[in-house]
């Protein structure tokens, strides 16, 4: 009995595992993002959704969901009573592609995060390194290292170096898998 609760806990858990890429991504962004003091940034904080019907979308969530990064006013910090989830919606939800994802989900999720009242989105895909800030659903822009040098988002005012977000290590200090 103990070998197949491990066994059903172990698959949940690999098939939520992100990837390094992912990992270094939503470290580096939410690393740039904290130095800003308008805002209070968190990862992997998962969002009350219960008292919402979005079944007509297709995500795998019921009653949370969970951006790889929310950003919040600089007056949202610890609480002396901690909450597993939070109904308060961010003004920012970031999402990052991991390879057991595909685009069209992370973009559902975003259309769910702007009927909640988020006010802004990123979809971010490390493979290519592209940032997709949407200011609304449907309304967005790319950002990418060849081409730009900042990330911009309007609507929340940030500016990021994206050289910063998708800066590789040099092939000395890459470990080899």
């Amino acid at each position: 009995m103990n070998e197949l609760f491990e066994d059903d806990v172990l698959d949940d858990e690999g098939s939520n595992m992100g990837s390094v890429n992912h990992s270094l991504t939503q470290a580096k962004i939410t690393g740039l993002l904290v130095n800003d003091e308008r805002f209070s940034v968190m990862t992997e904080l998962s969002l009350d959704i219960n008292q919402y019907d979005f079944s007509k979308y297709n995500i795998k969530a019921k009653d949370e969901v969970k951006p790889d990064i929310c950003v919040y006013p600089s007056e949202v910090g610890l609480l002396e009573s901690d909450l597993v989830k939070m109904t308060e919606m961010p003004l920012l939800a970031v999402e990052i592609l991991s390879p057991s994802q595909g685009t069209k989900e992370l973009k559902d999720k975003i259309q769910v995060y702007f009927e909640l009242g988020v006010k802004s989105c990123w979809l971010v895909i490390p493979d290519v390194q592209l940032i997709s800030v949407y200011a609304k659903q449907g309304q967005f822009k790319n950002f990418d290292v060849q081409h730009d040098t900042e990330v911009i988002d309007e609507v929340m005012d940030i500016h990021l170096p994206i050289a910063k977000v998708f800066r590789k290590r040099s092939n000395e200090a890459q470990t080899v898998a």
